[in-house]
């Protein structure tokens, strides 16, 4: 397991700092499957996580939606028959930051559960 599952996220504003390139790199190491994707112009950490059925997506995605609410840090989860698709990125700075790839990390563990 990484060690970001154990990190917690911290406020973010508008002024945080993105996390550059070469950071991205290195954390994308502690996440096997997450790549990073622009959407509309914004870098965002995408996932998709398979499942047996509809259920068992929408399950996880549900639990996920409670990590989130936790942490007040939300993504975008696409549930589809089979898969669900999460991505994480920081709304407020347009962009990833640390928090992102600590969330992922927390999604991966959920998912191991």
């Amino acid at each position: 397991m990484t060690r970001l599952v154990n990190e917690s996220c911290a406020a973010c504003d508008r002024n945080a700092i993105a996390v550059e390139a070469d950071e991205q790199a290195e954390l994308l190491l502690q996440l096997p499957g997450w790549q990073v994707v622009g959407r509309d112009g914004v870098p965002q950490l995408e996932k998709v996580y398979s499942f047996k059925d509809f259920n068992g997506a929408l399950d996880f995605a549900n639990a996920v939606g409670e990590l989130a609410e936790g942490a007040n840090h939300h993504p975008a989860i696409l549930v589809e028959w089979g898969k669900t698709t999460v991505r994480w990125w920081t709304h407020t700075i347009g962009g990833l930051h640390r928090n992102d790839f600590i969330m992922a990390a927390k999604t991966d563990y959920l998912h191991g559960k």
